[in-house]
């Protein structure tokens, strides 16, 4: 055989070889990069069990006996669509402890997904290792997720239309690492920038399929992250709070990129066993789950934080469940439960002639409050298509009533705002929803309020007393996000 050929041959065989090799790692990096999909019941709802810190131990027999009594309480009693684990599962053994706690959930048939916690790889699997045995199990949904970011459980599960393919929600995981290395600079580890990139990067995706429209999403991982401590004994925060947010000291940004990229309405997390709060931050809830594991830290009573989202709607409701009793019912994005009496609808009208705008009377002199306001003597009237400071004829010490009606799309519950500099008053149907009156710079103040479907009578009044003058009047309900309120909604007989 002449060297010629003898190289020939070898050089072939070699990058046969090679590029068979490169097509099954690109199949196998294909198959890593599907995502995950469940879709929405019939009744257009998703329910989703949070476990949380279980901190499995096989030493400790009875307490493990405990903890799989009461999830599989949790899982016969609110049948949920999908469990999503949020760290600190398994503390030791590793292969033993995660095939007892995993078997509970391939035995309930019931799709299940994991972020892991700071504690779960200190044992003897890697964070890689957990995932290699988690993706052998029947009804695991999660992925390792890219390999050229950090961490190992960055993933998407796409949540379909209960009548189509078409996919309605999402929800994120995120491995939100164990600790950091330079103690000076923060104990825990942080969601780092190429997981952000990365985020990112499958939102602008999703958005840009639905037409440009965010899909309404959840975020889960373990850490809390620095916001969770802005919402600490705020007004519409709801639970217990019995130890500090053990939070990185270093903000990484997926904050801000939630609010900029306006897809994730909450996010849920584990971490602090003593902390079961939830609460709004900038338009997103941030809720903590319930500590889920016996032989964990923690004063409350071991359970899981229950999770529904309704199809077509950017919120959800969500609770506590333990063996004793199910609590703390609250819902995105009204802060409190949303369930309203049938006789606190307002009714609405049905004028027979409508115009577009409202209409208004305009105010002179040194106000405090909008009740100071001249009534009977403004110094002009007249229309205008919505609530416009550009009317006023002075700089500063002028104030101003609209009226008129506005129009719900359709019955439900209704969150309503003003920002204003200085005090402004909001009045649907008679009823005050928004008192932010009094003389100050530019707040904010919301209230809620239950509307049937069609025309109410609506009243604004707003003075500026000095100094800059803002007035910006918004609402939500659980199908909209919060916008301001356009001209297509005001009117006047």
């Amino acid at each position: 055989m002449n060297k010629f050929f003898s190289f020939s041959v070898i050089f072939y065989l070699v990058s046969a070889l090679f590029f068979t090799s490169c097509e099954e790692v690109k199949e196998v990096e294909a198959k890593k990069s599907e995502v995950a999909s469940l879709a929405f019941g019939p009744q257009k709802t998703f329910k989703i069990a949070q476990f949380t810190d279980i901190h499995w131990k096989n030493e400790n027999a009875e307490e493990c006996e405990n903890t799989i009594k009461m999830i599989r309480f949790v899982l016969e009693t609110e049948k949920p669509d999908l469990v999503a684990l949020t760290g600190d599962i398994v503390n030791d053994p590793a292969e033993a402890g995660w095939k007892a706690v995993m078997s509970v959930f391939t035995e309930a048939g019931i799709p299940f997904a994991v972020t892991l916690g700071n504690h779960d790889d200190e044992s003897d699997w890697s964070r890689d290792q957990i995932f290699d045995y988690l993706e052998t199990l029947p009804g695991f949904i999660g992925q390792k997720g890219p390999s050229d970011i950090t961490g190992v459980g960055n993933y998407v599960v796409e949540l379909k239309s209960d009548s189509n393919s078409k996919t309605s929600a999402l929800l994120y995981f995120f491995d939100s690492n164990a600790y950091c290395n330079n103690k000076k600079i923060s104990d825990y580890d942080w969601i780092k920038f190429d997981q952000i990139e990365w985020y990112r990067n499958q939102s602008s995706r999703y958005t840009a399929a639905n037409e440009g429209k965010p899909l309404p999403a959840l975020a889960f991982f373990h850490i809390p992250l620095l916001e969770y401590k802005e919402i600490s004994g705020k007004e519409n925060t709801l639970g217990q709070e019995f130890e500090g947010v053990y939070s990185p000291q270093i903000n990484s940004g997926l904050f801000g990129s939630f609010v900029d990229m306006r897809d994730v309405i909450g996010t849920f997390v584990g971490h602090d066993h003593d902390n079961n709060y939830v609460g709004i931050h900038k338009e997103i809830a941030l809720a903590f789950g319930q500590n889920s594991g016996y032989s964990g830290y923690g004063i409350f009573a071991k359970g899981s934080r229950i999770i529904e989202l309704k199809e077509g709607e950017f919120g959800f409701d969500t609770w506590i469940r333990t063996q004793d009793s199910a609590y703390f019912y609250y819902n995105y994005p009204f802060g409190l439960h949303r369930e309203v009496d049938e006789n606190e609808y307002l009714p609405s009208q049905n004028p027979d002639l409508v115009h577009e705008g409202l209409l208004y009377n305009y105010f002179e002199g040194k106000f405090k409050s909008v009740n100071d306001f001249p009534f009977g003597n403004p110094v002009k009237s007249g229309k205008t298509q919505n609530f416009d400071l550009g009317l006023a004829d002075a700089k500063d010490f002028f104030g101003i009533e609209f009226h008129g009606l506005i129009k719900i799309p359709e019955k439900g519950l209704y969150k309503f705002y003003t920002f204003s500099d200085d005090g402004s008053q909001l009045f649907i149907g008679g009823k005050l929803v928004v008192d932010n009156d009094g003389s100050h710079s530019a707040s904010r103040k919301e209230g809620s309020v239950a509307l049937e479907a069609g025309f109410h009578d609506l009243r604004l009044m707003f003075f500026d007393d000095y100094m800059g003058e803002t007035l910006e009047v918004g609402f939500s309900s659980i199908k909209s996000r919060e916008a301001t309120i356009p001209d297509a909604m005001l009117f006047h007989k």
